[in-house]
């Protein structure tokens, strides 16, 4: 009988605690926007397509066969990466403990007292042995969620989850954009020190021949320490771009997390670098409310409104409920015998009358967790509008810039030649093969950057639109 009435006390308990007092969580207006501030991405893509880059997966964005394997090697030992996803079962670990605090906890308990009294309180001539032994299951001071602040407690929790599960996907995000910019730095540098040394080599020729003209007495010394000057400072940037490598090798091994084959590395420079030119944008409202870190700012917000909750609930009366049945006997023999059973019920209420404020208190500090978290949320929008925007703002005339110093390149390479040919037919001094040599160099590096720019912004792009995240749960 007593667990039939107790069963239908736990139903109908968790049937009054069904609710709660938190207020319903809102996606505030995005503070930003609904257009992109250059114009020709202002619809779905480049292209009218409904796609956006958030929906190409990693290896539909890095082609190149060395980056999806150097990525692969990131995803697989990243240390910031492994430390994200134990966040999210730690996190999962404390909703679960959260949770459990909803349904009542049921403890089994078995006692044996043996002692003796002293002979003042027996009969005379009286047995003085003591036993007592005890069996019993029940519950223990369970609370009914009456008000739901356990429930919003729990809701709380699940929030933290689930943002911490985001923040996971923001971080495998920017190791995949950290590391393709790694590797294309590293073969940027491969060119800098490829022109270095080819810079340094024809430099070398054209002191050679600036010296025998000048033992033939046909120039000044001059000529001949204005040609060394640009040989050692070509052998300078040669020793600067060898070091520059090994430093591009460290980082992208710390952000690998593992040392990286030697198959891996780039070969060939950034002119083979194969990345996914059009990616396309989408509007401002798809793109950043599917952001990792927006959606992770939204759901602490949620976690805030459900701490509100909690916070009301205190100003209510808690009940909380006692229950054991089992056996009592003063032999263990006996204990299990017919007529030995015992049972309480201890209904409890605590109706809070003055705490010196702290519930006030409380709920107040609950509030303002609220409003920080929604500017948390408005900033993090705010963020991701920016970064989509500079992206799209460099990728709307980096071709440009490229061609420009591409052509640029081949009218220093005209240049070269024609002075070299002048200087060789006697019509100009050395000094005009020289300036004509610098301004050569001077845009090839400049055009190595440029290409630079234009890859990394690819991939910076690419993370900026909340590509490479593994799916949302």
């Amino acid at each position: 009988m007593l667990a039939r009435n107790l069963t239908l006390t736990l139903l109908a308990a968790s049937a009054l605690g069904a609710c709660t007092l938190a207020p319903k969580t809102e996606r505030p207006v995005l503070p930003v926007a609904n257009a992109w501030p250059i114009a020709q991405y202002n619809t779905a893509g480049n292209t009218g397509s409904t796609v956006t880059a958030a929906d190409l997966g990693w290896r539909e964005v890095f082609i190149d066969p060395r980056l999806q394997g150097v990525i692969d090697l990131a995803l697989t030992n990243n240390r910031d990466l492994r430390v994200a996803m134990l966040n999210i079962e730690q996190s999962r670990a404390q909703y679960r403990i959260q949770r459990a605090a909803l349904a009542p906890r049921i403890d089994a308990a078995a006692a044996g007292t043996r002692g003796e009294s002293s002979s003042a309180q027996v009969i005379a001539g009286g047995d003085r042995s003591v036993e007592l032994y005890t069996a019993s299951v029940g519950i223990t001071a369970w609370e009914i969620d009456l008000f739901g602040r356990i429930r919003s407690l729990k809701d709380a929790a699940l929030q933290n989850y689930l943002a911490t599960h985001e923040i996971s996907r923001s971080v495998q995000i920017s190791l995949i954009a950290q590391t393709a910019g790694a590797w294309l730095n590293l073969a940027a540098d491969q060119d800098l020190l490829a022109l270095s040394q080819e810079t340094l080599r024809t430099r070398q020729e054209t002191m050679n021949l600036v010296r025998r003209r000048f033992e033939a007495g046909a120039i000044s010394q001059l000529e001949v320490s204005q040609a060394q000057t640009l040989v050692e400072s070509a052998r300078s940037d040669v020793a600067t771009a060898i070091a520059l490598l090994e430093q591009d090798k460290n980082a992208l091994r710390l952000a690998v997390g593992a040392d990286v084959p030697a198959d891996l590395l780039p070969a060939g420079g950034l002119v083979t670098a194969q990345i996914l030119r059009d990616l396309p944008a989408g509007l401002p409202s798809d793109v950043l409310t599917r952001r990792p870190d927006v959606l992770a700012a939204e759901h602490q917000l949620a976690g805030a409104n459900a701490n509100i909750g909690a916070a009301r609930a205190a100003f209510f009366p808690t009940i909380s409920l006692t229950g054991q049945t089992g056996v009592a006997s003063n032999s263990l023999g006996s204990l299990f015998d017919s007529g030995n059973g015992a049972w309480t019920f201890t209904p409890r209420i605590s109706l809070p009358i003055f705490a010196g404020g702290a519930n006030l208190a409380n709920l107040d500090s609950a509030k303002t967790g609220r409003d920080i978290a929604v500017a948390n949320y408005e900033k993090a929008v705010q963020s991701a509008f920016r970064e989509v925007s500079d992206g799209l703002a460099v990728q709307s005339t980096i071709q440009e810039r490229v061609g420009s110093q591409e052509r640029l390149v081949a009218a220093a390479n005209d240049t070269v030649r024609l002075s070299q040919a002048r200087y060789g037919a006697g019509i100009d001094s050395s000094l005009a093969v020289l300036d004509a040599q610098r301004t050569l160099y001077t845009s090839q590096k400049t055009l190595i950057v440029a290409r630079l720019a234009r890859e990394t912004n690819l991939a910076t792009l690419y993370k900026a639109l909340g590509g490479g995240a593994p799916p949302a749960r």
